[in-house]
Parts: structure tokens; sequence; C-alpha cells
């Protein structure tokens, strides 16, 4: 089985996930990617990213919450984050998990709790992005944007590319000014949902990002956010932009806590917007997992981590 199958299978053991959090393994690995076990962490990376030209998106990190006091208390981490960049006068967009919020419970209890967090954070102001999930939720996911971005303008949504699905889910929301992510997808879907290839994951990517980047999706208000550690796929969407003297006010890179921070350096000392994602709390394992699937590289960073302690 390859080894990022494997360490997908693994991100969703119950049981791995227990021993390693109980027994608070891997301080320095995990502390690579996450950056603390609460909202503190988080506000002082924002402040050294900022510090480095860096924007940033903060993620209070779980999923799939079992009861409805579990959800309420995601509502709570959410507006509590919310208080404390107004209180340190710090600027961070939001992301979140309707998994987190309940939709596994009830779809009208998650509505609610979303439609709590963006009207608490419109105040703010700030954004907030419904992060997408396993492709059982796409429909549901992009249904609750559709439904708030009406009235909600500070909301936005992720379309992964491996999707098969994702052309014609994005010309969907084109009408919308749609604000959206392109990823390129961290779960592992079978070959009838997902291209299984990554050549064929990179060019749809790449044709994704000629759509967002074209004049007409640009005409309806479209901002692209392209999330990618990929040198190639940096260049192909600098050049594409290029080729359409699209302003850079109108897009942006997005990238990982902990990986690619050359490339991120690079592109803010060339003038693009670069905007990292910083993931902090307690359930970091199934994150942490997606990332160790990500790159070998990440791997081998786990491994030296266990051998030195």
């Amino acid at each position: 089985m390859p080894v990022r199958t494997t360490l997908l299978l693994l991100s969703r053991s119950r049981l791995l996930r227990e021993a390693l959090t109980r027994r608070r393994l891997f301080p320095t690995a995990v502390s690579r990617f996450i950056a603390g076990p609460d909202i503190a962490g988080a506000l002082a990376a924002v402040r050294r990213l900022a510090a480095r030209g860096l924007e940033a998106t903060l993620n209070h990190l779980g999923e799939h919450v079992g009861n409805a006091p579990a959800a309420a208390a995601e509502v709570e981490a959410q507006r509590s984050a919310i208080e404390r960049l107004r209180g340190a006068r710090l600027a961070s967009h939001l992301s979140v998990k309707l998994t987190q919020l309940g939709l596994d419970l009830d779809g009208d209890l998650c509505a609610a709790h979303l439609r709590q967090i963006l009207e608490e954070a419109a105040a703010l102001p700030t954004f907030v992005r419904i992060d997408m999930e396993g492709s059982p939720y796409t429909d549901r996911t992009i249904t609750f944007y559709r439904r708030l971005r009406p009235t909600l303008p500070n909301v936005g949504v992720v379309l992964q590319a491996y999707l098969y699905r994702t052309p014609a889910d994005l010309e969907a929301l084109l009408p919308l000014g749609v604000n959206v992510r392109l990823c390129k997808g961290a779960y592992r879907e079978p070959p009838a949902v997902a291209h299984p290839r990554k050549r064929d994951v990179d060019a749809a990517f790449l044709r994704l990002a000629e759509r967002l980047l074209s004049p007409d999706s640009l005409d309806q208000g479209t901002f692209a956010a392209f999330a990618t550690h990929d040198p190639r796929m940096v260049a192909g969407v600098k050049r594409l932009a290029a080729e359409r003297s699209v302003p850079r006010d109108r897009f942006e890179f997005q990238m990982l806590y902990g990986i690619g921070r050359d490339l991120q350096t690079t592109l803010v000392g060339a003038g693009y917007r670069v905007r990292i994602y910083i993931p902090y709390g307690d359930a970091w394992f199934p994150y942490f997992m997606r990332r160790l699937a990500e790159r070998p590289a990440n791997l081998v960073f786990l491994l030296r981590s266990l051998l030195r302690g």
C-alpha cells in the first residue's frame, strides 16, 4: 500500500489518535505544523508572520464533533478568536469546518452556528472561509455557502482540484462573485470520484486557475486564493496572471504554517500576496497525519524528531 494511502487511513484511526495525544508524543514535530494548543500561540504566529509581510488565516482544529455541546463549544472557540483578534488589533481570516459545527448531527443546528460566527466576524470585520472536507460533504458545503453569500459577503468557500465535479461546481458559483480557495485536495478519495494521479490533479488545478483568472470571472467579482506549495503550480498561476494583466489584489497564494517558508518569502519579495493557514488547538492528529501524507519530506522530519528524543 502506498505511504500516502497508509497515512490517510491512519488519520482516521481513533485508537492511534488517542494513544498519541494522551501520551503527548511528537511535540517537536507537531509544533512545526501547528502553532500551539490554544489561541495565544496562534496569535503569536500571526504577529511573526505579519513582521515578514505575510497575512494569516486562523484554523481552530477539530472535525466531526459527536454531540451538540461540542459543537456549541466550537462556536465559543471561534468567538474567542474574534475577540482576541480585536483586542490585539491583529488582522486574520478564520477557517471553519462544518463538521466542527455539528453538520453530522443536525443541518439546521450547523447553519445556526455558522451564521452566528459569520455575523460576529462581520462586526470586526473579518473574513470567514468554510473549509472543504471529504467528498461526502461537498454538496452540503456548497449549499451552505450559496445560501449565505447573498447576505454575508464576508464568507468564502474551498474547491478541490482533484474532484472530477469541481469545474462544474466552479461554474455554478461564479455568478455569486465567489471568493474561492483552490487546493489540490488532501482526503483519500476513490478513483471514481477524484483524479488518482498527481499529474492529472496538477493539470486540473491549472485549468481551474485559468478559469478563475479569466476576464469574465473577474468581471463577476471573483477572488481566487491559490493554495499550493508546488513551485510549478505557483509558476503556472503567475504566468496566467501576467498574461491576463490580472491586478495582484485580485488573487493571492495560500500556504500552510511550517511549510515552504523560502517560497513564501520569495513571493512576498516579488510583490505577491501570501496568506498562511495557521492551525491551533488540541485536536491536531487528523490534520497532522494529512500533512505527513502530502509530502515524504514531512515524514522524514517526523522520524528525525523521534530519533532526537
